[in-house]
């Protein structure tokens, strides 16, 4: 009966929303979108657009999402939403950090995104234009996608911070104790397959286009990226996610060392109560700036 419920709910939904996106105006770069990505199909095979596509996707989309907060340290009047304000980048660990994403990019991803033609063929996932899903189902789809990758990340990370395996793996990833944007992807090369894992497990739950790999990528760099900033600028979009997590939750992880696990929401870490400390110190911080304004 629930589940009965739970598909009528979920039914009545689509049909709001397709119902609604009938009365917004059609979508002007569509046309062209179609033009380019028939052109790239009649042009080069499927191997190649599942391949390089991937990583043109992926290292695009890294760097271009990394270039506000390596801006921002130039920018005085952005110090002020520095998260650890006492802890500024250096060139030596944004070039130390950017040879090891180099290394784990090209010798570490790319033999894994060779694989991503074989995966569409194994599940005879579509490339053809006319069987794109439309733009709130990959959406939807996202954010599926974020809520598995989300389960995942919270236990296997959890995982790596025990004592018996943590200095081997994942205490890499915290050489920075004050993170940076490019550091998002800054780790051992097996916690990067470990991690990195949870981020294929939606796309073999909801994928019905290669479309929605490229976009969960860009939506998963986003967001890790995001987390990562040392930043928490206001009016971020990425607030309007529900039980969004963020920069400060995260930057806490890295300057504790404990607690606030996941990657994307805050649920998880509310449930097991790993995020106790991180409660106590924003309780504390508003204290402090409470005193500041008394004595102000």
């Amino acid at each position: 009966m629930a589940t009965n419920d739970s598909v009528n709910i979920l039914s009545s939904a689509y049909l709001a929303v397709e119902y609604i996106d009938s009365f917004l105006p059609d979508n002007p770069l569509q046309q062209p979108f179609k033009n380019a990505w028939n052109y790239m199909l009649d042009n080069y095979t499927k191997f190649q657009i599942a391949t390089w596509g991937s990583l043109i996707v992926h290292e695009l989309s890294y760097f271009l999402l990394c270039v506000p907060g390596f801006v921002f340290q130039f920018i005085p009047y952005m110090q002020k939403y520095k998260i650890q304000q006492d802890k500024p980048e250096t060139w030596e660990k944004q070039w130390k950090c950017f040879k090891t994403l180099i290394f784990n990019h090209f010798f570490i991803q790319l033999p894994l995104i060779c694989g991503t033609y074989y995966f569409t063929e194994f599940f005879n996932i579509p490339y053809e234009w006319e069987e794109m899903p439309r733009w709130y189902v990959v959406v939807a789809q996202c954010f599926g996608c974020a809520v598995i990758e989300d389960a995942w990340h919270y236990f296997l990370h959890r995982l790596l911070h025990h004592k018996r395996i943590y200095k081997y793996i994942h205490k890499v990833h915290h050489e920075f104790v004050s993170p940076f944007g490019m550091q998002a992807e800054y780790a051992h090369p097996l916690e990067t397959l470990i991690l990195g894992a949870g981020f294929f497990i939606g796309i073999v739950v909801f994928c019905n286009h290669v479309i929605l790999l490229w976009a969960w990528v860009i939506c998963r760099l986003m967001e890790t990226i995001d987390v990562h900033s040392g930043y928490d600028v206001p009016l971020n979009p990425l607030h309007l996610v529900p039980f969004y997590a963020g920069a400060r939750f995260h930057d806490f992880h890295h300057m504790n060392f404990i607690g606030n696990y996941a990657s994307t929401f805050t649920w998880w870490d509310r449930i097991f109560g790993t995020d106790s400390q991180f409660i106590a110190y924003q309780e504390k911080e508003k204290k402090q700036k409470l005193i500041t304004k008394k004595k102000a």
